[in-house]
C-alpha cells in the first residue's frame, strides 16, 4: 500500500525507531522522540548508503519523492549524492591557505611564465567554471577521489567529455604540486584512471588519408574568397604550426635569406623560440603575399584593420564555405595530418617531427633540445613534405569533396 500524508501524520512514536517505506529506497524514520526524518537508501560502488533528505512536515511527501528522484538520477550518472552534499556544505565554510583554489592559483602562477597567455587563460577559465565552485574552498588534503569524480561527471553529463578529461589532467597537476610542496599526501586523481568515458582520439578534426588530403588542397586552390585568407590556407598545411602562431605571423619574423621563420617565445605555447624552415613552395606564396600585405606588420592582417591579425574564425569560416565541416577538418588538424603522414608514409624520424611541431622533446639526460636541434634535417623534411603535398594536390584521382564526405 502506498504511503500517504495521512499515514505519516498519524504515525506515533514507539519505544524504538521504526520506518515507513515510500518506494524506490525512500523511507521516513519515526524516532522515539517523535521526529519524522526522510531517508534515501541506495547502493554506490557496491556499498549500501543512506542520504538524509530533511524532516517531515518541513519536507512534504511530494517534495521528498522529488528529492529521491534527483538523488537516484545522480547515482545513475555515477555521482554519489551524499558526497556531493558534503562537498557543497564544506565549500560554504570558506577556503584557507591550503584550499584547492589557493593552491591551484599558486600552481598557475608558477607556470604562467612558461605558457602562452592564451593557454593560461584557458586553464583558469576551465577551473573557475567547472572546478572551483565545487572544490575550490575545500582543504586539498581532505579531497577524495569520489568528490573529484562527482565534479567531473557534471562536466561529462553536459556533453563536454573532452573538457572533463582536460579538467582531470589539470586537477592531477594541482594535486601533484600540492604533494611536492608538502600540502597533500598524494595525488588522489590517480585513482580515477579509466573512470571517465573515453573520447574520440584527437581533439581537433584532421584528415590523414592522403587521397582526401589531396582533395582539401585542391579545394584550397579553388577558393574564391580573400587572397590573404587563401594564402594563409595554402601555407597552413606546409608549416603545420598552431593556428594562433600562423595568424599572428609578422613580416619581421621572416628571414628570406636563411629561408626560415623565427617565431618568438612569447607566441609559443611552451614559451620557447621556434624555427620553421621555409620550403620553396612557402617562399613563393610569401613573395606573392608580400606585395599585398608586406608594408604592414602582419602577414595576415584583419580585414577591418591592418593593426590586428586576422581573427580565429577566418580560416574556419573559409573551410565552411568550401563545404568542409568542423567535424572534418580544422586549422589545428594540419598538425595531426603532418605528424601522421610524415611518420607513416614518408617515414621521417619521429624526433624530427616532434621538434618541428614544437613539442617538448627531451634528450637522453632529460634536457630540452634547443630550437636549432636537427635544423638541417628538419629543412630537408619540410621540403620533402611540401613536394609530397604538391603531388597529392596534382593527383588526377582524388576523393571529391562533393561526392564523398571527408572524415
Amino acid at each position: 500500500m502506498a504511503l500517504t500524508d495521512v499515514a505519516i501524520r498519524n504515525a506515533k512514536p514507539k519505544d524504538k525507531a521504526y520506518k515507513l517505506y515510500a518506494g524506490d529506497g525512500l523511507l521516513i524514520l519515526i524516532t522515539p522522540a517523535g521526529g519524522k526524518l526522510w531517508r534515501q537508501k541506495y547502493r554506490f560502488d557496491g556499498k549500501e548508503k543512506v542520504l538524509a533528505l530533511g524532516s517531515y512536515p518541513f519536507v512534504s511527501l511530494k517534495e521528498a519523492k522529488e528529492r529521491s528522484f534527483y538523488a537516484r538520477k545522480e547515482i545513475s550518472q555515477g555521482i554519489d549524492p551524499a558526497v556531493k552534499k558534503k562537498a557543497a556544505k564544506e565549500a560554504k565554510v570558506g577556503g584557507g591557505p591550503d584550499s584547492f583554489e589557493n593552491i591551484a592559483r599558486e600552481w598557475i602562477d608558477s607556470r604562467s611564465t612558461l605558457w602562452a597567455e592564451s593557454h593560461t587563460s584557458k586553464i583558469i577559465r576551465r577551473l573557475e567554471l567547472d572546478i572551483f565552485p565545487w572544490l575550490g574552498k575545500r582543504t586539498i588534503s581532505e579531497i577524495t577521489p569520489p568528490e573529484v569524480l562527482m565534479v567531473l561527471r557534471r562536466i561529462e553529463n553536459r556533453g563536454a567529455g573532452d573538457t572533463a578529461h582536460r579538467a582531470l589532467q589539470n586537477c592531477g597537476q594541482i594535486f601533484r604540486y600540492a604533494v611536492a610542496t608538502g600540502r597533500a599526501p598524494r595525488d588522489c586523481t590517480a585513482d580515477l584512471r579509466g573512470a571517465l568515458c573515453p573520447v574520440r582520439d584527437g581533439h581537433f578534426a584532421a584528415i590523414t588519408d592522403p587521397k582526401k588530403v589531396g582533395a582539401v588542397l585542391q579545394a584550397i586552390e579553388a577558393y574564391q574568397g580573400s587572397i590573404t585568407t587563401k594564402c594563409a590556407m595554402r601555407i597552413a598545411p606546409l608549416v603545420f604550426v598552431r593556428p594562433g602562431e600562423l595568424r599572428k605571423a609578422e613580416w619581421a619574423e621572416i628571414d628570406f635569406d636563411e629561408k626560415q621563420w623565427n617565431i618568438p617565445p612569447e607566441r609559443m605555447k611552451m614559451r620557447e623560440p621556434h624555427i620553421v624552415p621555409l620550403s620553396r613552395q612557402v617562399l613563393a606564396i610569401l613573395n606573392e603575399l608580400r606585395s599585398l600585405t608586406g608594408e604592414g606588420k602582419y602577414l595576415f592582417p584583419s580585414a577591418l584593420t591592418d593593426t590586428r591579425p586576422m581573427s580565429d574564425n577566418t580560416i574556419l569560416t573559409a573551410f565552411r564555405r568550401m563545404g568542409i565541416s568542423k567535424d572534418e577538418m580544422t586549422t589545428h588538424g594540419f598538425r595531426a595530418m603532418a605528424r601522421t603522414i610524415l611518420d607513416e608514409v614518408l617515414h621521417v624520424r619521429p624526433d624530427y617531427i616532434e621538434h618541428q611541431l614544437a613539442h617538448a622533446v627531451r634528450d637522453p639526460n632529460g634536457r630540452a633540445y634547443n630550437r636549432t636541434a636537427h635544423l638541417d634535417e628538419r629543412k630537408k623534411m619540410m621540403q620533402k613534405w611540401a613536394d609530397y603535398l604538391d603531388k597529392l594536390k596534382e593527383a588526377k584521382q582524388v576523393v571529391s569533396l562533393k561526392s564523398r564526405k571527408i572524415a
